[in-house]
Formats: structure tokens, C-alpha cells, sequence
């Protein structure tokens, strides 16, 4: 990528600094989508060796790459929470995204689509990997966030979010099981009920 190219890209991943999430940071500032995909490529940093150990043939370069890029579709869109997001939603930022990566010259054009496409069909391993990472990442913040910005139906979905995603790692099933007992001690903590399909 040539430096006038890569300073026209970055002018538009730049959104996402300004582009804020629902939920909020420990200290109940709203957190950003680049802040979002900071955390969660930094938790591929901090467990690349447990993640190693359990699949060998992992490449993890390519889970950090598509840590990096995944929400790039919300510098067009905003960002809508999971439980409001529609399949229109996603068709539209969809949409959007991949208009922009075809405006990319190679090798990068295609280098994004290929890892856009692997994502979506979440086959391989580096994928399945990126996609837990994505909803416990979220699961996290909410856990470090004050619980009063949290909206009634999110004290369920922090208990059993991403489960579905898991299964398949012993690494991030453990993780997922610590994250569920950090909610449980701030729900009881803060004097709420435990929701029962947790």
C-alpha cells in the first residue's frame, strides 16, 4: 500500500475512534469501537501461548488481523448493539464495508476480502478463535463497567453470551466460565438477581 492510500485508509478506520459503543468503560465513559478491537486483540496477545498449546497449527497472526479489522464496517455505520442490530443492519454495513475494500489496491484488496470471507463462515480455526474473542471481549467490558449503565436484559446476555461460541476450545471455555463468575459476583454485589438461564 502506497503512503497516500494507507493515509486515506487510516482517515477512515480513524472513525472508530469517535464511534462509541453501548457499553461504557470502568470509569462509565462510553468506549469506542478502536477501543473495543484494542481489547480484543490484546487478549489474543495475553493468550497466544495457551491458545498455541491447544491448537498447534493456529496462526495467529491472522486472528490479531482479523481482531484488527472486524468492526471496520462501523466507521460507515455507527455501531448497533447486538441486541438491536438487525439482519438489515448487517446487510448494510456489509455493504458499505466491502464497497471500501474494493477501492483498496492489491494485495490488500484481496488479502481483506479473503479474511472477511473466512470470518464469515467461521470455519477454520482462526476464525472460530477471533469470533469468541469478539463476544467475551464484549462480556468483559461489561463486567468492568458500573452496573448501573447496564440496560435489564443485559444481566441475561452477560450470563450466557458466547457460550455457543466456546465449545469448541478448552482455553475459552475456562475463560468464558471465569467471565460468567465476575458477573455473578457484580450482579449479587450490587443486591440484583442472579438470572436463572445463566
Amino acid at each position: 500500500m502506497q503512503a497516500r492510500e494507507l493515509l486515506k485508509t487510516l482517515q477512515i478506520a480513524e472513525r472508530l475512534k469517535d464511534t462509541t459503543r453501548h457499553c461504557t468503560t470502568s470509569k462509565g465513559r462510553q468506549e469506542s469501537v478502536a477501543e473495543h478491537s484494542w481489547m480484543l486483540t490484546l487478549m489474543v496477545f495475553f493468550l497466544k501461548d495457551a491458545l498455541r498449546a491447544e491448537f498447534a497449527d493456529l496462526d495467529l497472526e491472522k486472528v490479531i488481523e482479523m481482531c484488527l479489522i472486524h468492526d471496520l464496517g462501523e466507521a460507515f455505520t455507527g455501531d448497533i448493539p447486538t441486541f438491536d442490530k438487525t439482519a438489515a443492519d448487517e446487510a448494510n454495513e456489509e455493504k458499505l464495508l466491502f464497497d471500501w475494500v474494493a477501492g483498496l489496491s492489491e494485495p490488500m484488496r484481496g488479502r481483506m476480502q479473503a479474511l472477511y470471507q473466512e470470518m464469515a463462515d467461521r470455519k477454520t480455526a482462526e476464525a472460530k478463535v477471533y469470533k469468541a474473542l469478539d463476544g467475551m471481549e464484549a462480556l468483559v467490558q461489561h463486567n468492568l463497567s458500573p452496573i448501573e449503565t447496564w440496560t435489564e436484559g443485559e444481566y441475561a446476555l452477560n450470563m450466557t453470551y458466547a457460550n455457543d461460541r466456546v465449545a469448541f476450545s478448552r482455553v475459552l471455555t475456562a475463560l468464558r466460565q471465569a467471565i460468567r463468575e465476575d458477573t455473578v459476583e457484580k450482579i449479587l454485589a450490587a443486591g440484583k438477581e442472579v438470572p436463572k438461564n445463566g
